[in-house]
Formats: C-alpha cells, structure tokens, sequence
C-alpha cells in the first residue's frame, strides 16, 4: 500500500482545534475548576510525561537502526502529539477568562457557572445543569457548554420562568426550578 493512504499527517492540527472551539466574537469562559483542570494537565504534561518519553526517544534512537525501531517512531509519534497538546493548553489558558460562580449577584436567573434544575413538561421529570466553559463540558457529568443550545436557552432566564428548547426531536419546554451558584468540582 502507499505511504499516501498510511502516513499520518504532521500538519498543525492544534490550529484548526482552536479555530472551531474559539468562536469570534466569543470570550472563553471557564470556571476555576475548569481553569485548574487545565493548568494541571498542562504541568503533567511538561514537567512528568514529556521529559520521561524524551528520555525514552534518546535511548531508542542510540539503539542504532531508527527506521524498524518501534520505541523511536511511536515516542516521536506521541511527543508531537504532546507538543500539540500543550500549544493547544497555551493558547486556552492564555485567552481563558476565568469566572467564578460563587461571585454572582444576580442569583435569580441563570448566567455562565450557574447549577440549574429543570423539569421537562412534558415527561415531567427533572435534570441538573451547570453552565461551564467550551473546554469544560461533559454531559455525562452534567456539564453543558455555555454556547451549546441548551445553554444559550437557559441563559438570563428566570427561576420560574419557562423556556422552550429546539432538539432534533422536537421543542422541549423546560420550568426552572432551581439556580444555584457554587464552586464546580
């Protein structure tokens, strides 16, 4: 088979990451959890795993012949997949503003960081969601970007109020029935 359908690509794909997470026009916004996440991945990444995989690429490269020296090709491998990552953190950490839900005013409606309990009218049952960064979200731990359209439809909207939600299936109405504004974890 050719290289042309096998070769990965080394082109700069942190580059395009940013592009399609860093919206114009947009801030990113993220908790201190969020922040902190990142920062320590961040510091795992210089300070534990890049140093002990080029340790292992010297010691792969000095066993002569590089070219069938499985060590050597997937450390160079992983350690451009590293330097991806961490220009990737560089520039989300540096373009971050972090914002801290605990510091909010206005606790009667929903702004980033807030922790909303909605009831679903229709199915009447009820789901928790907190307001968090682009590099935050995880909907599995309840986490929802706040450029996603849940969020964009919960946001300024009051405890009580009742907003309606366009999905693939259909318009959800959804009562808000709790804000809250703690620390995320």
């Amino acid at each position: 088979m050719s290289k042309a359908f096998v070769r990965e690509s080394e082109v700069d794909e942190d580059e395009e990451l940013v592009e399609v997470q860093s919206f114009p026009g947009f801030k990113n916004y993220m908790t201190p959890a969020g922040h902190r996440a990142l920062r320590e991945e961040f510091e795992r990444l210089v300070k534990v795993e890049r140093p002990q995989l080029v340790e292992t690429v010297a010691w792969a490269a000095s066993n002569g012949d590089r070219s069938e020296n499985g060590d050597y090709i997937y450390g160079k491998r992983r350690l451009r997949e590293i330097d991806r990552r961490l220009r990737y953190l560089t520039k989300r950490l540096e373009s971050a503003v972090v914002v801290d839900p605990r510091e909010q005013t206005q606790t009667d409606r929903v702004f980033f960081g807030a922790t909303v309990t909605v009831r679903d009218l229709d199915t009447e049952t009820e789901e928790t969601w907190q307001i968090v960064g682009v590099d935050e979200a995880d909907a599995g731990k309840g986490k929802v970007s706040w450029i996603a359209p849940l969020a964009r439809g919960l946001l300024k909207a009051e405890l009580g109020e009742v907003v309606r939600i366009p999905t693939p299936g259909g318009v959800r109405e959804l009562e808000i029935v709790d804000i809250r504004y703690e620390a995320s974890s």
